[in-house]
């Protein structure tokens, strides 16, 4: 399967429509992505059932500014809009196929919950108290 370009204008719709979508944010004088981007395609010939997309970087700097990307390769994972893994460098084949299986085996109300339970205020912020710490 070919890989989809993101740009600003298409991201949104593409990450939303799609469950299970791998981004690699890369730039055309990059050595290091171009000798990431036949492992890419590789992958997304053996996993037809998931969107494999790039950003590239000098084009999309908007974009790339968006997500903070300071480094490429970036490789980012989302699934069912929320991005569960985001990491620079180059991945081996068999890294890149165990990611995609650690991603696939991800239990994404688990992951909905944690991710709700850490912007509870007060979750561990200001007002609570350490137990076995005196008080003041």
């Amino acid at each position: 399967m070919a890989t989809v370009e993101l740009t600003k204008e298409n991201f949104d719709q593409t990450v939303s429509e799609n469950p299970f979508v791998l981004i690699d944010f890369w730039a055309g004088w990059c050595r290091p992505c171009l000798q990431f981007a036949p492992v890419y395609e590789k992958a997304s010939e053996a996993h037809p059932d998931l969107l494999f997309a790039k950003v590239d970087t000098e084009a999309e700097q908007e974009l790339a500014g968006a997500f903070q990307i300071t480094s490429i390769p970036t490789l980012m994972i989302v699934r069912d809009q929320v991005a569960v893994f985001a990491q620079p460098g180059a991945l081996p084949e068999a890294a890149l196929t165990d990611l995609i299986g650690q991603a696939r085996a991800l239990d994404m109300d688990e992951v909905r919950a944690k991710i709700a339970a850490s912007q509870q205020p007060g979750a561990d912020g200001p007002g609570t108290q350490n137990p076995g710490t005196p008080e003041a």
